[in-house]
């Protein structure tokens, strides 16, 4: 069950897409981090699933590359 209680992921997923977005690179951690959250119970904000879906977007399109 997904709870409707803010959470302290929210800083994090901010964080890590906007430093995804200004470099143009996911690294493993990132991937794990956002991967985390996605699955938690905790329930994610529009903002928060607008900003994940734009990386995932990002790196269907090529436009973010994965970095080991």
């Amino acid at each position: 069950m997904k709870t409707s209680t803010s959470y302290s992921h929210e800083p994090a997923i901010r964080d890590v897409t906007s430093r995804i977005f200004a470099t143009g690179k996911i690294t493993r951690e990132d991937e794990r981090a956002l991967h985390q959250v996605m699955v938690s119970d905790m329930d994610l904000d529009t903002g928060d699933m607008d900003q994940i879906k734009g990386v995932l977007d990002r790196l269907q399109m090529g436009l973010i590359k994965v970095a080991d």
